[in-house]
């Protein structure tokens, strides 16, 4: 039976498929984490504006027109589908989530309309 001898030249690097298939996706996670670590504050910025629109246009919704929370959705702009919504109807308040990066509560004042709650640096 014959067999194929695979014979090495000295000096020679034999580099597998697989090792720069590696080493690449270790190469593209750094650039994407060090993306996420350059960008983290605005991210940060826009989520909370983000849920700041959001509670501020759920409340007014809930609490003004009377809507049932799951219409208000509607009112949202393109691109607030991560956004998050709960009601707590004791303080009469709605707080929206953006996962992971922030939170933001507005409470229904009689006289005043939803007021967001103070940002907190």
């Amino acid at each position: 039976m014959a067999t194929t001898k695979h014979t090495q030249k000295r000096g020679e690097i034999r580099v597998y498929p697989w090792t720069a298939l590696r080493w690449g996706a270790i190469g593209v996670g750094a650039v994407l984490l060090a993306l996420l670590v350059w960008k983290w504050g605005r991210l940060r910025e826009d989520a909370l504006t983000g849920a700041s629109f959001g509670a501020r246009i759920a409340c007014s919704c809930r609490y003004v027109e009377a809507r049932d929370l799951a219409q208000c959705r509607k009112d949202f702009e393109p691109g607030m589908a991560l956004i998050i919504l709960s009601e707590d109807s004791a303080a009469k308040s709605v707080t929206a989530r953006f996962p992971l990066l922030a939170s933001q509560t507005a409470t229904f004042r009689s006289g005043e309309g939803c007021v967001l709650e103070k940002w907190t640096d």
